[in-house]
């Protein structure tokens, strides 16, 4: 018995050493030298989500070692000339899918996300049959290993068979310190003395939950009045999950993480009234944090009367124009704290799928590459947010809550060299042909954006530049992480 305890117990460091011996092994001598490189970004303007200024920044190994004006370049060092551009931290984005039934793995994913300046991606791992938690994400890390070329974090993802106890050992022993939780699945509400036990048992250790928010029970009968009308088709799809399934699951959070203690992050948030719930938690004093993702501020449910529609379906829907003014004067004010993708590549001819129903489809759009330019264009361009903002809720925020920072979300001594030369005047119109998730396309195509990136580093290595992604597969890595710290 001792020697199966000891075997067991040994299975998964041996998997860790594999799988980063695969990842050197995968990193050609050519990928060596320049991630060592000493790199010198001169004359550009860094931005951090606390202020902006002139300085050159050299980066050694793989690390920002200094920033100042002036700097002269060391022996061998390449210089990067930055006038005009501003100097970035690469993007956080901690809601992404990948693999599975969608066109995008984690190679596709990275490429799509560094070449829109998003240097760190994020996926759930759910256990399979009778795997822990732990082993859940174990066989992630293999894959990482072998595909990925941004970092990457991982989301233990909660089910109702989760043991509590889970809770003590998930983040010493894989380094992934945050869960999620499904109020919108049938299983919740039986579950629901687990799920507070489990929350309960991950705010003392330091993991944050992250939750949907949307209340299955209204959702059912929405859906059930729908189709009494008949009224299935994706016309009616906001209709099928109303802003009222959103206040009240999000009510409820808030209730559980006042009566456990823990810390919640709730991801999606659609529309005003579920905003105005978690900021009012939030004057209370409770740790509660706010995410939203891009369709939200860019599209309102009139896609739902066009022949298109199936591609803008995402979960909760698109909402009124209120719910998206609300979420950019929450994303200006600070009551929203992260803007996420919730990233889920298909193909366009499977989101147009005329067999979909508002209780059957397809769910989730492909965000990756364009987030950040987008919300540049549409945000700092036109004057809603600051530079400072724009970094603070697609990079800084995301890797203080998901206990990343100071490695990662900043532009200082010490941080990994995750750096994006941005172009703040460059004007591009999308194409669904410059588009590198497998997805092939972008519910944006045609859009005229002003904003880009023109150069990713990750870890001190150029892995994107002229439009070209430069790294392998094999050469991201998983980070491993600390406690969550609030934004």
């Amino acid at each position: 018995m001792l020697f199966a305890m000891i075997f067991r117990r040994s299975v998964p460091m041996l998997r860790r050493h594999c799988v980063f011996l695969a990842a050197l092994a995968a990193t050609s001598p050519l990928e060596a030298v320049t991630a060592t490189q000493e790199i010198l970004i001169r004359g550009g303007t860094v931005v951090t989500s606390e202020r902006r200024f002139d300085a050159d920044v050299r980066v050694r190994d793989g690390t920002i070692v200094e920033i100042g004006t002036g700097l002269a370049a060391g022996a061998g060092a390449r210089v990067i000339d930055a006038t005009g551009l501003r100097v970035m931290p690469g993007g956080v984005d901690p809601h992404v899918h990948l693999g599975g039934r969608t066109r995008d793995d984690y190679r596709t994913g990275s490429q799509a996300a560094l070449a829109g300046g998003i240097t760190t991606i994020s996926n759930f791992a759910f256990p399979a049959g009778e795997q822990t938690l732990a082993e859940a994400i174990e066989r992630e890390a293999a894959v990482i290993g072998e595909q990925a070329i941004a970092d990457v974090i991982l989301h233990a993802g909660i089910t109702p068979g989760t043991e509590q106890a889970e809770m003590t050992t998930l983040g010493g022993e894989t380094g992934q310190t945050s869960t999620k939780i499904f109020m919108v699945w049938t299983t919740f509400d039986a579950a629901v003395p687990n799920h507070m036990a489990t929350m309960a048992e991950a705010g003392r250790a330091g993991i944050l939950t992250m939750v949907h928010c949307e209340d299955w029970p209204i959702l059912a009968h929405a859906i059930a009045e729908l189709t009494a009308a008949e009224r299935t088709s994706l016309e009616y799809f906001p209709d099928s999950r109303p802003v009222l399934a959103e206040v009240v699951a999000c009510q409820r959070a808030v209730a559980m993480a006042e009566a456990t203690g823990a810390p919640i992050y709730a991801v999606h948030v659609s529309s005003a009234g579920a905003l105005r719930v978690l900021q009012e938690a939030r004057d209370r004093g409770l740790s509660v944090f706010v995410e939203t993702r891009p369709i939200y501020l860019h599209f309102t449910r009139e896609r739902f009367e066009g022949p298109d529609r199936g591609l803008y379906v995402g979960q909760p829907p698109l909402r009124e124009q209120a719910d998206q003014d609300a979420l950019w004067a929450g994303i200006a004010s600070g009551s929203v704290h992260v803007l996420a993708t919730d990233h889920v590549a298909y193909r366009r001819e499977e989101k147009l799928d005329p067999s979909q129903t508002i209780s059957s489809h397809r769910a989730g759009l492909s965000n990756l590459q364009v987030v950040r330019p987008m919300l540049y264009s549409e945000g700092v361009v036109r004057g809603r947010i600051s530079e400072e903002r724009f970094v603070a809720v697609t990079s800084t925020n995301a890797a203080r809550l998901f206990g990343l920072y100071p490695r990662k979300g900043t532009i200082a001594v010490g941080s990994d060299a995750d750096i994006v030369l941005w172009d703040p005047n460059e004007t591009r119109t999308i194409r669904d042909e410059d588009m590198f998730s497998g997805a092939g396309f972008s519910v944006y195509s045609g859009w005229e954006v002003t904003g880009w990136p023109v150069m990713t580093l990750r870890r001190g290595e150029v892995v994107y530049e002229n439009g070209e992604v430069l790294a392998g597969a094999g050469s991201g890595e998983l980070l491993r992480r600390g406690r969550w710290r609030a934004p």
